[in-house]
């Protein structure tokens, strides 16, 4: 093969990759995803059950050009020992009466994610949510992590652990 063949090559691949990193970067924005993280778990141990409600405030950030419009949220958490359990999540009524009247969990820092709640693009937002697990609060508080999965309406994930 001659030396002109292998430069036209080399060039032609460095333009195809040049157009490839172009196309890559200049939509970057258009990809919905979210950044965050943890900020604060809270437990309120549920008498007489053995259950726990567990409240995470957390951090979310939206790098995308659209905004995160929330489908779902849930939390799972992983004990010291033992498989990843998913708690059933609570609704933002609940949670607003469980901090009307249940004053040991301390003040109400967030809002709580609900369903259709936005995260406008390029934009930070602290929120919290909630979930009750049939754990005592010992083993929530010996726990390896845990984690918020939420799941925008188009079907992004985003997933924050501690």
């Amino acid at each position: 093969m001659s030396k002109v063949f292998w430069i036209s090559l080399a060039l032609g691949l460095a333009v195809a990759g040049g157009i490839v990193f172009t196309l890559l970067t200049a939509t970057e924005g258009a990809h919905l995803r979210l950044e965050g993280k943890i900020l604060k778990v809270r437990v309120l141990p549920l008498t007489g059950s053995g259950a726990s409600l567990v409240i995470v405030d957390f951090r979310a950030t939206n790098p995308s050009n659209v905004p995160f419009i929330a489908n779902s949220v849930t939390l799972s958490l992983a004990p010291a020992t033992g498989d990843t359990i998913e708690g059933r999540t609570a609704s933002k009524n609940d949670i607003e009466n469980v901090f009307r009247y249940e004053k040991l969990l301390g003040p109400k820092y967030n809002p709580t994610l609900s369903l259709q709640d936005r995260i406008p693009p390029h934009q930070t937002v602290d929120r919290m949510a909630g979930a009750r697990f049939e754990l005592p609060e010992a083993a929530i508080d010996g726990r390896k992590s845990i984690r918020i999965r939420m799941e925008d309406i188009d079907g992004a994930i985003a997933e924050l652990t501690e």
